[in-house]
């Protein structure tokens, strides 16, 4: 137990991911019931979850000092007994204060604790135990303020005690039920009767004998009960590879299930539909574009299913890549389906996909070529007539592109012949809705998954470990700069004026501009980016919102003349589709919107983003937010306006945003801000982590070891038939409450 250092107890931990029985038998046989129940509060059941609740840092005890020899302001350690033991709620602040007197046979010592009540119910006379902080002094005698202390079982000896403070201890995250230093005698007692030989380990012998690495009985030993520091290191080291490898031999095993799938090789004609797009294209593909096409046209003429990420930059034209894509599927007779995470972006990539192939998509109508097919839209919020002639189209195979939202998941929703499966901020979608819309294919249709938000390489091994990646990382020819300036509002006010006059600039120079808000407004709740930072450094009051600066713009000085709409995911979509066709085709000045323009918005014209309150949003939402200007030829200009004040953390991350465009340089930022759980999704999944070591952002090199040696396994020996362990550490890893984790971005 430690006087001054004990953990929330957050959210239940993964399951022990060991193979043996002995570390799936329940803490009750293995400690008693007593016992087992205050460790239960932890969500620690098995031997094996307690054994896999691992310490969260160690301290240690300095050597033992009488108490006539303690040194004023230095650290000491004293071996002493409770003489007595009193609480009283203190005068000047909330809580208690514990009064503790205790001698070592000759000499006292007070001791105080603050605002530690549990306390009063160990420290009681008699008790003894170690005791050890920084020596200060009350009232002109020594005493030890909230120092930590361990405290001995009666058939404790001295000698034992000494000996027992030699190496690290352990502290563990703890509750206000259930401190570390029960949970460490608990520990002791399960490792106690615990042997290497009981512990099934899910890292072959072979692969640990090349990386050095010792068995996991051992690790465990070490890790609870490290002789020295170099101890716990490695122990640490060794369950940080063993994290890496379960999760890549995972993520081979479906690689490889997906490869032995059967799926209808897709190869476009020389005088078809893709062969006429690329013809009337205005502009030239990137290199990268073309290297990125020819991949995913090998992918699409082989005989199992495509799995493939392509990842890019805002406006670095994924777009066009997954229409080219879509088209060669068309052209060997298959359908495509674009699934959108919301309304507004499907309706965008209809309009963009509609345009970009203009009679081509009029397929078998007047005026249309005869080379050409449909492109529907399927919505939940379509008229019942407009539905029905959509489900028809699809249906039929007429439609040989349907983009649709969440409504193409629906058991209505069928294909003649689906072929491939494109989906868009893959980061919005659950497995299990991706593969209710593969699942409609007559064999399994090929993947494709877009995502503008840069991935480090090593979440990409990770998050996205069962496809294959593609990156687009050059802008087409023509994209203007963005210049991005933090607005410091709280410090100038002035400045907050100036932003609107910047605007008007804009404007009067024939572009049109947005203004994006935290949220939409209208009542108390705050509705809009639910992963704002909590490090605003202002004093938070309510965030701006649509339908107040809709107003507040639309009367500003600077504004005058110009017609200024509002955009949100409140308003009927027949309202939304209006607001976005009249600011695409010129009529409307300035948008005022929420987040439904993040991501898929494409408005040459618009030159020009106020961004309120941007220190409320993340690093990646507004790199994206900023990509949504300078589309065409115009420079673009982004403003970050914040409260936040100079040094702050958000203030910084703003800064950094302004400081570059460098999207895999902020995608780490952002990264290295949030938990290890929202990295992986767990977040979204409703689970926890499964990694506890294992950080994907630090420990690129230990992932690469591991996926090497899981790949290599995995191919030898893909149902793991000789290696149980590992199989039943995947299993424990897949469990259903954390299945989708593997799958989220």
């Amino acid at each position: 137990m430690s006087g001054g250092a004990s953990s929330r107890a957050d959210a239940r931990p993964a399951p022990a991911p060991g193979g043996s029985a002995r570390l799936r038998e329940p803490l009750a046989k293995a400690l008693g019931t007593r016992s087992a129940a205050g460790l239960g509060k932890l969500g620690l059941d098995t031997v094996g979850d307690l054994l896999r609740h691992y310490p969260r840092r160690y301290q240690r005890w300095g050597d033992l000092t009488p108490l006539r020899e303690l040194p004023q302001g230095e650290e000491a350690t004293i071996l002493a007994e409770v003489v007595s033991a009193t609480s009283r709620r203190m005068r000047s602040r909330r809580g208690e204060l514990l009064s503790v007197v205790v001698s070592d046979g000759a000499d006292r010592l007070d001791l105080t604790f603050f605002n530690a009540s549990r306390l009063k119910h160990v420290l009681r006379p008699g008790r003894r135990g170690l005791f050890s902080g920084t020596v200060g002094r009350y009232q002109g005698k020594p005493q030890l303020t909230h120092p930590k202390l361990h405290l001995l079982d009666s058939e404790d000896d001295d000698e034992a005690a000494v000996a027992g403070i030699e190496g690290p201890i352990p502290v563990y995250p703890a509750s206000a039920q259930i401190d570390s230093e029960t949970i460490r005698r608990s520990v002791g007692v399960v490792l106690d009767t615990l042997v290497d030989v009981e512990v099934d380990d899910p890292v072959p012998a072979p692969i640990r004998a090349r990386h050095g690495l010792m068995s996991l009985g051992q690790a465990l030993h070490r890790l609870h009960r490290p002789a020295d520091d170099d101890d716990w290191r490695r122990a640490q080291a060794r369950l940080r590879f063993e994290e890496a490898f379960v999760l890549q031999a995972a993520l081979a095993r479906r690689r490889a299930a997906a490869t032995a799938l059967p799926a209808t090789a897709r190869i476009a004609r020389p005088d078809g539909l893709l062969a006429a797009f690329d013809a009337r294209l205005p502009f030239a593909l990137t290199a990268g574009q073309r290297a990125v096409g020819e991949q995913l046209g090998t992918d699409l003429a082989a005989e199992h299913p495509m799995h493939r990420l392509l990842q890019g930059e805002v406006g670095s034209g994924k777009t066009v890549v997954a229409l080219r894509a879509m088209l060669t599927v068309v052209d060997a007779g298959g359908q495509a389906a674009l699934l959108a995470p919301t309304e507004v972006l499907a309706t965008q990539h209809h309009r963009s996909i509609t345009g970009m192939l203009g009679d081509l998509a009029a397929g078998g109508l007047l005026g249309g070529d005869e080379r050409g097919t449909r492109v529907a839209l399927l919505t939940g919020s379509m008229s019942a007539a407009a539905r029905r002639a959509a489900l028809l189209e699809a249906a039929s195979g007429q439609a040989g592109i349907v983009v649709g939202t969440h409504a193409l998941l629906h058991d209505r929703v069928g294909f003649a012949d689906l072929g491939l499966v494109v989906v868009d901020e893959q980061h919005r979608f659950g497995v299990e809705q991706r593969d209710a819309l593969r699942g409609k294919g007559r064999t399994t249709p090929h993947l494709l998954v877009m995502t503008a938000t840069p991935i480090p390489r090593t979440v990409a091994m990770t998050v996205f470990g069962d496809l294959e990646t593609s990156s687009l990382t050059e802008l087409p020819v023509g994209r203007s700069p963005i210049a991005t300036h933090v607005v410091p509002a709280g410090e100038r006010p002035s400045w907050y004026e100036r932003i609107w006059r910047r605007l008007r600039e804009e404007i009067d120079a024939g572009h049109q501009g947005y203004v994006v808000c935290p949220r939409i407004g209208g009542d108390a709740a705050g509705d809009g980016d639910e992963d704002a930072p909590e490090d605003g450094g202002t004093d938070r009051r309510p965030p701006r919102a649509v339908l107040d600066v809709l107003e507040e713009v639309r009367g500003h000085p600077a504004m005058a003349g110009l017609v200024v709409e509002a955009l949100h995911g409140r308003m009927p979509a027949e309202a939304r589709e209006t607001a976005m066709r009249r600011f695409g085709a010129g009529e409307v000045h300035v948008l005022v919107s929420t987040t439904v323009i993040e991501v898929g918005v494409d408005v040459p014209n618009a030159s020009a983003m106020v961004i309120l309150d941007a220190d409320r949003f993340g690093v990646s939402q507004l790199h994206q937010w900023r990509g949504r200007v300078g589309r065409g030829t115009a420079p673009g200009v982004c403003l970050l306006v914040t409260e936040a004040g100079p040094d702050t953390p958000a203030r910084t991350r703003l800064e950094a945003v302004a400081a570059t465009g460098d999207g895999v340089q902020l995608a780490r930022l952002d990264l290295e801000q949030r938990r290890e759980g929202d990295v992986l999704g767990a977040a979204q999944s409703g689970g926890r982590s499964s990694l506890r070591l294992l950080r994907v952002l630090r420990h690129e090199e230990v992932i690469e070891r591991a996926r090497h040696e899981a790949v290599a396994l995995v191919a030898e020996d893909p149902e793991l038939a000789g290696h149980p362990a590992l199989a039943e550490a995947i299993a424990d890893l897949l469990d259903p409450e954390r299945e989708a984790y593997l799958d989220r971005g």
